[in-house]
Protein backbone atom coordinates (compact mmCIF):
# COMPACT_ATOMS: atom_id res chain seq x y z
CA UNK A 1 0.00 0.00 0.00
CA UNK A 2 3.01 2.27 -0.04
CA UNK A 3 2.52 5.63 -1.69
CA UNK A 4 6.09 5.45 -2.96
CA UNK A 5 5.57 2.34 -5.08
CA UNK A 6 5.67 2.91 -8.84
CA UNK A 7 2.48 1.77 -10.56
CA UNK A 8 2.21 1.06 -14.27
CA UNK A 9 -1.28 1.98 -15.42
CA UNK A 10 -3.00 0.62 -18.51
CA UNK A 11 -5.34 3.20 -20.05
CA UNK A 12 -7.73 3.32 -23.00
CA UNK A 13 -7.24 6.55 -24.94
CA UNK A 14 -9.77 8.31 -27.15
CA UNK A 15 -7.43 9.93 -29.68
CA UNK A 16 -10.02 11.96 -31.59
CA UNK A 17 -13.36 11.61 -33.40
CA UNK A 18 -12.97 7.92 -34.22
CA UNK A 19 -15.06 4.80 -34.51
CA UNK A 20 -14.91 2.52 -31.45
CA UNK A 21 -12.14 0.57 -33.19
CA UNK A 22 -9.98 3.68 -32.95
CA UNK A 23 -9.74 3.47 -29.14
CA UNK A 24 -6.06 3.00 -28.30
CA UNK A 25 -4.52 1.25 -25.26
CA UNK A 26 -1.43 2.70 -23.65
CA UNK A 27 0.66 2.06 -20.54
CA UNK A 28 2.43 4.66 -18.47
CA UNK A 29 4.06 5.08 -15.10
CA UNK A 30 1.43 6.66 -12.86
CA UNK A 31 2.76 9.48 -10.66
CA UNK A 32 2.46 9.07 -6.92
CA UNK A 33 -0.71 10.67 -5.56
CA UNK A 34 -0.30 14.37 -4.83
CA UNK A 35 -1.55 16.13 -1.74
CA UNK A 36 -5.22 15.27 -1.20
CA UNK A 37 -5.19 12.45 -3.78
CA UNK A 38 -5.36 8.66 -3.74
CA UNK A 39 -4.49 6.02 -6.30
CA UNK A 40 -7.45 3.76 -7.10
CA UNK A 41 -7.10 0.30 -8.59
CA UNK A 42 -10.12 -0.04 -10.87
CA UNK A 43 -12.44 -2.96 -10.11
CA UNK A 44 -15.26 -1.93 -12.45
CA UNK A 45 -16.04 0.96 -14.76
CA UNK A 46 -18.45 1.11 -17.68
CA UNK A 47 -19.73 2.63 -20.90
CA UNK A 48 -22.37 5.35 -20.65
CA UNK A 49 -24.08 7.65 -23.13
CA UNK A 50 -21.51 10.30 -22.18
CA UNK A 51 -18.61 8.34 -23.66
CA UNK A 52 -20.62 7.65 -26.80
CA UNK A 53 -21.03 11.40 -27.24
CA UNK A 54 -17.41 12.11 -26.37
CA UNK A 55 -16.36 9.80 -29.18
CA UNK A 56 -18.19 12.15 -31.53
CA UNK A 57 -16.76 15.25 -29.87
CA UNK A 58 -20.27 16.20 -28.80
CA UNK A 59 -20.28 15.91 -25.01
CA UNK A 60 -20.63 19.26 -23.25
CA UNK A 61 -17.39 20.39 -21.60
CA UNK A 62 -15.36 17.34 -22.64
CA UNK A 63 -11.57 17.81 -22.60
CA UNK A 64 -9.57 18.23 -25.82
CA UNK A 65 -8.43 15.07 -27.58
CA UNK A 66 -6.59 12.86 -26.79
CA UNK A 67 -7.87 11.81 -23.35
CA UNK A 68 -8.89 8.75 -21.35
CA UNK A 69 -12.70 8.40 -21.08
CA UNK A 70 -14.52 6.76 -18.20
CA UNK A 71 -17.30 8.54 -16.33
CA UNK A 72 -17.28 6.61 -13.06
CA UNK A 73 -15.76 3.60 -11.35
CA UNK A 74 -15.50 1.50 -8.23
CA UNK A 75 -12.03 0.62 -7.01
CA UNK A 76 -9.71 -0.02 -4.10
CA UNK A 77 -7.30 2.56 -2.70
CA UNK A 78 -3.72 1.34 -3.14
CA UNK A 79 -1.82 4.54 -2.26
CA UNK A 80 -2.56 7.83 -0.52
CA UNK A 81 -1.03 11.27 -0.87
CA UNK A 82 -0.09 13.84 1.71
CA UNK A 83 -2.92 14.87 3.97
CA UNK A 84 -5.03 11.78 3.24
CA UNK A 85 -5.91 9.34 6.02
CA UNK A 86 -3.69 6.28 5.58
CA UNK A 87 -6.58 4.13 6.81
CA UNK A 88 -8.25 4.57 3.41
CA UNK A 89 -5.69 2.18 1.88
CA UNK A 90 -7.25 -1.18 1.09
CA UNK A 91 -10.81 0.14 1.22
CA UNK A 92 -13.26 0.18 -1.68
CA UNK A 93 -14.83 3.38 -2.95
CA UNK A 94 -16.87 4.68 -5.85
CA UNK A 95 -16.05 7.91 -7.66
CA UNK A 96 -17.57 9.98 -10.43
CA UNK A 97 -14.70 11.20 -12.56
CA UNK A 98 -16.38 12.32 -15.81
CA UNK A 99 -13.19 11.18 -17.61
CA UNK A 100 -10.23 8.96 -16.77
CA UNK A 101 -11.85 5.80 -15.40
CA UNK A 102 -11.04 3.53 -18.36
CA UNK A 103 -7.76 2.63 -16.69
CA UNK A 104 -6.31 -0.08 -14.49
CA UNK A 105 -5.21 2.59 -11.99
CA UNK A 106 -5.91 6.32 -11.72
CA UNK A 107 -5.49 9.29 -9.43
CA UNK A 108 -8.62 10.61 -7.72
CA UNK A 109 -9.15 13.42 -5.23
CA UNK A 110 -9.86 11.86 -1.84
CA UNK A 111 -12.73 14.32 -1.40
CA UNK A 112 -14.52 12.66 -4.34
CA UNK A 113 -14.55 9.16 -2.83
CA UNK A 114 -17.88 7.61 -1.87
CA UNK A 115 -17.82 4.56 0.45
CA UNK A 116 -18.95 1.21 -0.92
CA UNK A 117 -20.14 -1.53 1.48
CA UNK A 118 -18.24 -4.81 1.56
CA UNK A 119 -19.87 -7.77 -0.10
CA UNK A 120 -21.54 -5.94 -3.00
CA UNK A 121 -20.27 -7.06 -6.39
CA UNK A 122 -18.16 -4.29 -8.02
CA UNK A 123 -20.04 -4.64 -11.31
CA UNK A 124 -23.34 -4.16 -9.49
CA UNK A 125 -21.97 -1.07 -7.77
CA UNK A 126 -20.66 0.34 -11.04
CA UNK A 127 -24.02 -0.10 -12.73
CA UNK A 128 -25.71 2.22 -10.20
CA UNK A 129 -23.07 4.87 -9.38
CA UNK A 130 -24.36 7.40 -11.90
CA UNK A 131 -27.45 5.55 -13.14
CA UNK A 132 -28.75 4.83 -9.66
CA UNK A 133 -28.04 8.27 -8.23
CA UNK A 134 -29.60 9.89 -11.32
CA UNK A 135 -32.74 7.77 -10.93
CA UNK A 136 -32.95 8.38 -7.18
CA UNK A 137 -32.51 12.13 -7.44
CA UNK A 138 -34.97 12.51 -10.32
CA UNK A 139 -37.58 10.47 -8.44
CA UNK A 140 -37.19 11.93 -4.97
CA UNK A 141 -35.44 15.29 -5.31
CA UNK A 142 -37.00 16.56 -8.56
CA UNK A 143 -40.33 14.88 -9.39
CA UNK A 144 -41.11 13.91 -5.77
CA UNK A 145 -43.42 11.15 -6.97
CA UNK A 146 -45.68 9.62 -4.32
CA UNK A 147 -47.18 6.15 -3.78
CA UNK A 148 -50.31 5.57 -5.84
CA UNK A 149 -49.24 7.84 -8.68
CA UNK A 150 -48.46 6.88 -12.30
CA UNK A 151 -45.29 7.67 -14.23
CA UNK A 152 -43.85 7.12 -17.70
CA UNK A 153 -40.23 6.07 -18.11
CA UNK A 154 -38.80 6.40 -21.61
CA UNK A 155 -36.10 3.78 -22.21
CA UNK A 156 -37.22 1.55 -19.35
CA UNK A 157 -34.67 -1.10 -20.34
CA UNK A 158 -31.69 1.25 -19.98
CA UNK A 159 -29.40 1.76 -17.01
CA UNK A 160 -31.25 4.78 -15.62
CA UNK A 161 -34.66 3.65 -16.86
CA UNK A 162 -34.53 0.17 -15.33
CA UNK A 163 -33.50 1.65 -11.99
CA UNK A 164 -36.31 4.21 -12.15
CA UNK A 165 -38.81 1.42 -12.75
CA UNK A 166 -37.56 -0.57 -9.76
CA UNK A 167 -37.51 2.42 -7.43
CA UNK A 168 -41.02 3.38 -8.47
CA UNK A 169 -42.52 -0.09 -8.15
CA UNK A 170 -40.91 -0.53 -4.74
CA UNK A 171 -42.64 2.71 -3.68
CA UNK A 172 -46.08 1.62 -4.92
CA UNK A 173 -46.05 3.70 -8.10
CA UNK A 174 -47.54 2.50 -11.39
CA UNK A 175 -45.06 2.57 -14.28
CA UNK A 176 -45.50 2.65 -18.06
CA UNK A 177 -42.14 2.01 -19.71
CA UNK A 178 -41.07 2.34 -23.34
CA UNK A 179 -38.65 -0.13 -24.89
CA UNK A 180 -38.15 -2.16 -28.04
CA UNK A 181 -40.23 -5.38 -28.17
CA UNK A 182 -37.14 -7.52 -27.48
CA UNK A 183 -36.99 -5.96 -24.01
CA UNK A 184 -40.69 -6.07 -23.14
CA UNK A 185 -40.35 -9.24 -21.03
CA UNK A 186 -37.60 -7.55 -19.03
CA UNK A 187 -39.71 -4.42 -18.52
CA UNK A 188 -42.67 -6.55 -17.40
CA UNK A 189 -40.40 -8.45 -15.05
CA UNK A 190 -39.33 -5.19 -13.44
CA UNK A 191 -42.99 -4.39 -12.85
CA UNK A 192 -43.84 -1.92 -15.62
CA UNK A 193 -46.28 -2.04 -18.53
CA UNK A 194 -44.21 -1.96 -21.73
CA UNK A 195 -44.94 0.11 -24.85
CA UNK A 196 -42.96 -0.15 -28.09
CA UNK A 197 -40.87 3.01 -28.45
CA UNK A 198 -40.73 2.59 -32.23
CA UNK A 199 -44.50 2.49 -32.62
CA UNK A 200 -45.69 5.70 -34.38
CA UNK A 201 -48.71 5.57 -32.04
CA UNK A 202 -46.58 5.21 -28.89
CA UNK A 203 -47.93 8.31 -27.17
CA UNK A 204 -51.51 7.46 -28.11
CA UNK A 205 -51.06 4.00 -26.57
CA UNK A 206 -49.67 5.53 -23.39
CA UNK A 207 -52.75 7.76 -23.23
CA UNK A 208 -54.95 4.68 -23.58
CA UNK A 209 -53.20 3.18 -20.55
CA UNK A 210 -53.48 6.44 -18.57
CA UNK A 211 -56.48 8.35 -19.99
CA UNK A 212 -56.46 10.87 -17.12
CA UNK A 213 -52.79 11.69 -17.66
CA UNK A 214 -49.71 10.76 -15.64
CA UNK A 215 -47.96 12.35 -12.69
CA UNK A 216 -44.44 12.34 -14.11
CA UNK A 217 -42.57 11.60 -17.33
CA UNK A 218 -38.84 10.86 -17.33
CA UNK A 219 -37.51 11.70 -20.79
CA UNK A 220 -33.89 11.23 -21.91
CA UNK A 221 -34.72 11.60 -25.60
CA UNK A 222 -35.47 15.29 -26.00
CA UNK A 223 -36.01 16.60 -29.52
CA UNK A 224 -39.38 17.54 -30.99
CA UNK A 225 -41.18 14.60 -29.34
CA UNK A 226 -40.64 16.04 -25.87
CA UNK A 227 -43.79 18.06 -26.51
CA UNK A 228 -45.70 14.77 -26.54
CA UNK A 229 -44.17 13.88 -23.17
CA UNK A 230 -45.39 17.22 -21.81
CA UNK A 231 -48.90 16.55 -23.10
CA UNK A 232 -49.05 13.25 -21.19
CA UNK A 233 -49.01 15.07 -17.85
CA UNK A 234 -52.13 15.65 -15.84
CA UNK A 235 -52.53 18.92 -13.96
CA UNK A 236 -49.84 19.12 -11.30
CA UNK A 237 -47.60 16.65 -13.14
CA UNK A 238 -43.85 16.92 -13.67
CA UNK A 239 -41.71 16.43 -16.76
CA UNK A 240 -38.10 15.55 -15.99
CA UNK A 241 -35.84 15.83 -19.01
CA UNK A 242 -32.33 14.45 -18.62
CA UNK A 243 -30.84 14.19 -22.08
CA UNK A 244 -31.12 14.82 -25.80
CA UNK A 245 -30.57 11.36 -27.24
CA UNK A 246 -32.67 12.33 -30.27
CA UNK A 247 -29.81 14.56 -31.44
CA UNK A 248 -27.12 11.93 -30.84
CA UNK A 249 -26.12 11.68 -34.51
CA UNK A 250 -26.82 15.27 -35.53
CA UNK A 251 -23.97 17.32 -36.91
CA UNK A 252 -23.26 20.83 -35.69
CA UNK A 253 -22.91 22.51 -32.31
CA UNK A 254 -23.70 20.05 -29.53
CA UNK A 255 -25.04 22.84 -27.31
CA UNK A 256 -27.84 23.87 -29.68
CA UNK A 257 -30.23 20.99 -28.75
CA UNK A 258 -29.79 21.83 -25.06
CA UNK A 259 -30.41 25.53 -25.60
CA UNK A 260 -33.57 24.76 -27.55
CA UNK A 261 -34.67 22.34 -24.83
CA UNK A 262 -34.06 24.85 -22.03
CA UNK A 263 -36.06 27.48 -23.88
CA UNK A 264 -38.98 25.09 -24.33
CA UNK A 265 -38.97 23.98 -20.69
CA UNK A 266 -38.83 27.59 -19.55
CA UNK A 267 -41.82 28.48 -21.70
CA UNK A 268 -43.85 25.60 -20.28
CA UNK A 269 -42.99 26.55 -16.71
CA UNK A 270 -44.38 30.01 -17.37
CA UNK A 271 -47.82 28.61 -18.22
CA UNK A 272 -50.56 28.77 -15.53
CA UNK A 273 -51.31 25.06 -15.45
CA UNK A 274 -49.46 23.96 -12.27
CA UNK A 275 -47.37 21.50 -14.30
CA UNK A 276 -43.60 21.58 -13.97
CA UNK A 277 -40.79 21.03 -16.49
CA UNK A 278 -37.27 20.40 -15.25
CA UNK A 279 -33.89 19.54 -16.74
CA UNK A 280 -31.93 17.21 -14.48
CA UNK A 281 -28.16 17.63 -14.41
CA UNK A 282 -26.10 15.38 -12.15
CA UNK A 283 -23.48 18.12 -11.76
CA UNK A 284 -25.87 20.93 -10.84
CA UNK A 285 -24.67 22.81 -7.78
CA UNK A 286 -21.13 21.41 -7.70
CA UNK A 287 -19.44 24.67 -8.67
CA UNK A 288 -21.58 26.63 -6.24
CA UNK A 289 -20.86 24.37 -3.25
CA UNK A 290 -18.78 21.28 -3.92
CA UNK A 291 -18.96 19.98 -0.33
CA UNK A 292 -22.76 20.08 -0.28
CA UNK A 293 -22.95 18.49 -3.73
CA UNK A 294 -20.58 15.68 -2.72
CA UNK A 295 -22.48 15.04 0.50
CA UNK A 296 -25.75 14.74 -1.42
CA UNK A 297 -24.17 12.37 -3.93
CA UNK A 298 -22.73 10.20 -1.18
CA UNK A 299 -26.04 10.07 0.70
CA UNK A 300 -28.04 9.17 -2.40
CA UNK A 301 -25.58 6.51 -3.58
CA UNK A 302 -25.73 4.99 -0.09
CA UNK A 303 -29.53 4.82 -0.35
CA UNK A 304 -29.31 3.04 -3.70
CA UNK A 305 -26.57 0.64 -2.59
CA UNK A 306 -28.66 -0.35 0.43
CA UNK A 307 -31.44 -1.34 -1.96
CA UNK A 308 -28.97 -3.25 -4.13
CA UNK A 309 -27.59 -5.07 -1.08
CA UNK A 310 -31.04 -6.20 0.10
CA UNK A 311 -32.21 -7.16 -3.39
CA UNK A 312 -34.83 -4.41 -3.76
CA UNK A 313 -32.97 -3.07 -6.79
CA UNK A 314 -31.35 -5.58 -9.14
CA UNK A 315 -28.73 -3.89 -11.35
CA UNK A 316 -29.24 -4.63 -15.03
CA UNK A 317 -25.87 -5.59 -16.53
CA UNK A 318 -25.78 -5.94 -20.30
CA UNK A 319 -22.33 -7.50 -20.42
CA UNK A 320 -18.86 -7.52 -18.89
CA UNK A 321 -15.65 -6.90 -20.84
CA UNK A 322 -12.00 -6.83 -19.83
CA UNK A 323 -10.29 -3.46 -20.12
CA UNK A 324 -8.41 -4.75 -23.17
CA UNK A 325 -11.80 -5.43 -24.82
CA UNK A 326 -13.11 -1.89 -24.41
CA UNK A 327 -13.64 -1.63 -28.18
CA UNK A 328 -16.13 -4.51 -28.01
CA UNK A 329 -17.75 -2.96 -24.94
CA UNK A 330 -18.23 0.34 -26.76
CA UNK A 331 -19.64 -1.40 -29.84
CA UNK A 332 -22.17 -3.29 -27.74
CA UNK A 333 -23.21 -0.16 -25.85
CA UNK A 334 -23.82 1.63 -29.15
CA UNK A 335 -25.71 -1.27 -30.76
CA UNK A 336 -29.10 -0.15 -29.40
CA UNK A 337 -29.75 -3.75 -28.36
CA UNK A 338 -28.72 -3.69 -24.72
CA UNK A 339 -30.68 -3.88 -21.50
CA UNK A 340 -28.81 -2.24 -18.67
CA UNK A 341 -25.19 -1.11 -18.50
CA UNK A 342 -22.09 -2.42 -20.23
CA UNK A 343 -19.38 -3.00 -17.62
CA UNK A 344 -15.57 -2.93 -18.01
CA UNK A 345 -13.45 -4.87 -15.50
CA UNK A 346 -9.71 -5.44 -15.00
CA UNK A 347 -7.86 -8.14 -16.86
CA UNK A 348 -8.37 -11.63 -15.47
Amino acid sequence: MSSAATITATEIVLPGKVEPSGLTPQTRALPAPAKGQVTLRMEATGVSFAEQQMRRGKYFDQPPFPFVPGYDLVGTVVAVGEGVDAALAGRRFAAITKVGAWASHLLVDAADLMPVPDGVDPAAVESVIVNGVTAWQMMYRVAKVRPGQTIVVLGANGGVGSTLVQLARRAGITVIGTASPRHHDLVRGLGATPVDYRDPEMYAKIRELAPDGVDAVFDHVGGAAIEESWKLLRRGGTLVSYGTAASKNDEGNSQVPFLMLFARLGTWNALPNSKGAHFYNLWAGKRRNQATWQQRMTEDLDQVLRLVADGSVVPQIAGKFALSDTVAAMELAESRTVAGKVIIVPEA
